[in-house]
């Protein structure tokens, strides 16, 4: 069974979002989206200071099944990436919510930041897309 921790915030398109601080937060993929992807071989992080929108494709991971794209979950700067998936891009699928992060996202205002995480899936939505 895929793990889906309840202190997530997820997305239809299987990103998972963490809140690291009042307007930061850290997004990587689900343990759904990597036992679907296989195993990872490339991952193509975004730059760092880009400012992204939500649901625009930002990152590419890419496995020996296929190329998927990562959407950001919110409307936000790229504030930091994970470099070392460059190097050890198989880490998304043994440690999806740990080391396996891709990147951290800053926005203007907390406020703003809990309406966003507020609209996104909580553990049970999240199960109730994957069919968990």
């Amino acid at each position: 069974m895929t793990q889906t921790p309840a202190d997530l915030h997820y997305t239809e398109q299987h990103e998972w979002v963490r809140r690291i601080a009042p307007t930061r937060v850290r997004v990587g993929i689900t343990d759904y989206a990597q036992s679907q992807l296989g195993d990872v071989v490339f991952v193509q992080l975004p730059d760092v200071d880009k400012d992204v929108k939500a649901e625009e494709g930002i990152a590419e991971v890419e496995s020996t099944k296929s190329v998927s794209d990562i959407y950001a979950p919110l409307a936000a700067k790229v504030v930091a990436v994970n470099d070392m998936l460059v190097q050890e891009p198989e880490t998304l699928n043994t440690d999806p919510y740990g080391d396996g992060w891709l990147f951290e996202l800053e926005v203007a205002d907390a406020a703003g930041l809990d309406v966003t995480l507020g609209e996104l899936l909580d553990a049970a939505g999240y199960q109730g897309v994957i069919g968990g």
